[in-house]
């Protein structure tokens, strides 16, 4: 009798398109495992990311706007969700494999640091004071996070599937969108599929957290990709997937229009300036947290053994050290830093709880 993993694989094998990724064809794992009687193998990686402590964290971890006391500023976690749910649709739609695009997305962000895209500039910066020859990078690090810091059964890591992995360690475009700044282009559509949905949704959701926030007003947004794209979020999510699917029907690549490309790009290069490292946004807020990540990073290089579960710090070289110490730092929630900048460069006193 077939079971229901097989069934679902003979309905990929016939059903989705020729360029899709097939969990009977996976290239596995490192460690191979027993197949699953119910899920396939890029569902079992779904289901070990969303229950991983790391997916669990990205609740308190800043998106944009830091630890909103409003409660409908996007996080990090929402942000996630939000990135799923457009690749799934994308994928669908293109006839391509759900499941895999789902885990790659669920797991893009898992090495994100506290504090947003603020955080990980001043981590990578305090780390290279002292490897200067090292970076952080999220995608790196999220990568690192399922391969090694998070630990499913006896060992350390998720042992996730090839094709997984694959999509975490190129998903980011960065600023100026070139392959070299995350370091290669997935080799599935499924890893492309996320990269470009994690474009729509970031670019979509930041102008609406920006007009939220008092940041930014509807009309400070470049009225000529509103008019290209749509004036409400709905209606430019709407443009740009149907773009997406339209123009990467019947193709081995998933790319947008070169027209509805260049309006996305426009409103991408305006948060840049306008949102993310404008002055007046940054030199508030985001620059204590910046202070935050890096006296706590300097502080746990002169004093290891105050990391939480780690043992015999003491003893290894500077770079290990700085790596290890890189692993404590991007796994904190926004308040965990806070409270632990509390805990070692706030007097007692001065109205600190003594649980901090």
């Amino acid at each position: 009798m077939i079971c229901p993993r097989e069934r679902q694989e003979k309905w990929e094998l016939e059903n989705l398109s020729e360029w899709a990724s097939k969990a009977a064809k996976s290239l596995g794992r490192v460690n191979p495992e027993d197949d699953d009687p119910v899920r396939t193998c890029f569902q079992r990686d779904r289901d070990r990311i969303l229950h991983s402590k790391a997916f669990r964290r990205l609740k308190h971890k800043t998106q944009v706007f830091l630890d909103p006391e409003e409660d409908h500023f996007r996080t990090r976690l929402t942000h996630t969700l939000e990135v799923s749910q457009i690749a799934r649709t994308i994928a669908r739609a293109l006839r391509l494999n759900e499941d895999l695009t789902e885990a790659i997305a669920l797991a893009h962000d898992l090495g994100h640091p506290p504090f947003g895209h603020a955080g990980e500039e001043a981590l990578n910066e305090v780390y290279q004071e002292f490897v200067p020859t090292g970076s952080f990078k999220h995608f790196e690090q999220s990568l690192r996070a399922v391969e090694i810091l998070e630990i499913h059964g006896d060992g350390p890591g998720l042992n996730l599937t090839w094709e997984v992995r694959d999509g975490i360690a190129n998903h980011s475009k960065g600023r100026k969108d070139l392959a070299d700044h995350s370091g290669g282009v997935a080799l599935t559509l499924e890893g492309k599929v996320m990269r470009i949905a994690d474009r729509v949704a970031y670019i979509n959701h930041d102008i609406d957290d920006a007009v939220r926030a008092g940041v930014l007003k509807l009309e400070d947004i470049p009225q000529e990709s509103l008019h290209k794209l749509g004036r409400t979020q709905s209606e430019r999510i709407t443009r740009m997937v149907i773009d997406i699917v339209e123009y990467s029907e019947g193709k081995d690549d998933v790319e947008m229009s070169p027209d509805i490309a260049a309006a996305t790009d426009h409103l991408k290069e305006f948060l840049f300036e306008h949102v993310y490292w404008d002055p007046c946004v940054a030199n508030t807020e985001l620059a204590k947290s910046q202070r935050i990540v890096k006296d706590l990073f300097r502080f746990f290089m002169e004093y290891p053994e105050k990391m939480q579960g780690r043992q015999g710090l003491r003893e290894l070289g500077t770079v290990d050290l700085a790596q290890e110490v890189c692993d404590y730092m991007a796994g904190m929630t926004d308040r965990f830093a806070i409270s632990r900048f509390a805990k070692y460069f706030v007097p007692r006193g001065m109205g600190i709880r003594s649980e901090l």
